[in-house]
């Protein structure tokens, strides 16, 4: 496919999908503006790397998977200047910490770690096919649902626990 086609193709893709794309990029930083950011970054890497798409009919999974990964990024930064700057802060700080409990299904999902998560959010927010999930996370589909399955279960033990708390 000729590279001006292939662009063509990739833009109208991610301007028809975008919504789903900010949704996936929100679910993991939790702000809009960050969530946009994802976005944009991952259009750019997109265009960029044109050349890694060797087959157009694969660019759901291409442009899913350049979107986990760009969030991930993002994660990875954040947390080491979270870090770099709770250490600051405690430094400084003497007073006590406000621990809230938010027993929602939201709040589960955040506590998964991160490979269960994605492939959650994947499957049952983003209505993905296994097989796919597989492919934007460069995983075998049988690695895929041991996790899926194992993430659920994790979700349902968290969700029972914290009904529990409530309860007593």
């Amino acid at each position: 496919m000729h590279k001006t086609c292939l662009e063509d193709t990739v833009a109208a893709h991610i301007i028809e999908f975008k919504e789903r794309y900010y949704r996936l990029a929100y679910s993991y930083v939790k702000n809009s503006e960050d969530a946009m950011d994802i976005v944009q970054e991952s259009i750019y890497k997109a265009f960029s790397s044109l050349d890694s798409l060797e087959n157009p009919s694969y660019i759901k999974t291409w442009f899913y998977r350049i979107v986990v990964n760009t969030s991930v990024d993002i994660l990875r930064k954040r947390k080491r200047e979270i870090l770099s700057n709770e250490t600051f802060l405690s430094s400084i700080d003497e007073g006590e910490y406000d621990s809230y409990e938010n027993f929602d299904l939201k709040t589960a999902l955040d506590s998964l770690p991160e490979n269960y998560r994605t492939i959650i959010i994947l499957r049952y927010f983003e209505d993905l096919k296994l097989q796919e999930i597989a492919d934007v996370l460069n995983e075998n589909v049988n690695t895929v649902k041991t996790r899926l399955y194992a993430g659920l279960k994790k979700l349902r033990i968290a969700m029972d626990e914290k009904n529990e708390e409530v309860l007593i």
